[in-house]
């Protein structure tokens, strides 16, 4: 099991995971053009009369395009920060994306991580959804709940602003309706260890996992490391399943270091602690 751990400013929780059920909704839904990219997806949620989850994006075209990397701290008062941020010249191409849904501020807010190309060529990080314009129409998918939420809230540990699943109404969530669980995991957790330990407490015995969040430092099984302590990652295709009656989590990410680089793959079960934070849609699975 990873030693690596961060410190953070302010008192760790003793509770180290928080995970709301909520009722699950599939989404397919068009960004039209000229639409920031917040507004869209709030548009689309919407539609759906959903108030938290995520949706996934297999393409499209934004320009302008705004977005940030992950770079160390300036001061003490955070263990992690942002880059300055990029604005490429031109159309943007986004390669793949998956952007959480929540509220901020009594309006609906994303946090997305992706990949895209531009001018300056293929880039990773985290996407500025006000200021970034839909070109074309982008066709996004994704799963959410009319019942559980995400809400940003100030996190005395990490003294950011953070997404926390919170449950929004009483709505009927049991085991003869489709759920989702909506999940934060905070800092140096194995995120793994953290999935697994999450479908074992709810039942859950197989499940489709989604989300993004960030890792200090990455191991890869094909002994790829990543030595940055700050990273954006992004969830290509994340399992849990059943072996020998206990839950086994699989996950391949995309990752970009405090320099750019992007690295991809199936990443060390039990030896990749969370940073700053991780969000994650877990949705069961008969298989």
């Amino acid at each position: 099991m990873t030693s690596r751990t961060i410190r953070h400013p302010g008192p760790a929780s003793p509770e180290r995971t928080a995970a709301i059920a909520g009722s699950a909704v599939p989404l397919q839904f068009t960004l039209e053009p000229g639409q920031a990219v917040d507004a869209a997806i709030a548009k689309g949620f919407a539609s759906f009369g959903c108030t938290g989850g995520f949706v996934e994006f297999k393409g499209g075209i934004c320009e302008p395009f705004q977005f940030v990397m992950p770079a160390a701290s300036p001061d003490v008062l955070h263990a992690a920060w942002y880059s300055e941020t990029f604005e490429p010249t031109g159309r943007v191409e986004i390669e793949r994306a998956c952007a959480i849904v929540g509220w901020r501020d009594g309006k609906l807010f994303i946090h997305c991580h992706g990949i895209w190309n531009s001018r300056d060529g293929r880039q990773m990080g985290h996407m500025l959804g006000p200021a970034t314009i839909v070109a074309e129409p982008i066709a996004v998918t994704g799963i959410g709940s009319r019942t559980a939420a995400f809400k940003a809230l100030p996190d005395p540990e990490t003294n950011f602003t953070l997404f926390e699943p919170v449950l929004v109404s009483e709505g009927i969530v049991g085991a003869s309706h489709s759920h989702v669980l909506l999940v934060k995991v905070k800092p140096n957790e194995d995120i793994t260890f953290a999935i697994e330990a999450i479908c074992l407490r709810h039942g859950i015995k197989a499940a489709n996992v989604y989300g993004i969040g960030s890792l200090n430092e990455v191991r890869f099984v094909d002994g790829t490391r990543v030595g940055s302590h700050a990273t954006e990652v992004l969830i290509r295709k994340g399992r849990m399943m059943n072996v020998d009656n206990l839950p086994r989590a699989s996950l391949d990410i995309d990752v970009v270091d405090m320099q750019g680089r992007i690295f991809e793959g199936e990443i060390v079960r039990g030896d990749n602690p969370v940073c700053v934070t991780f969000e994650l849609v877990i949705e069961p699975s008969s298989t």
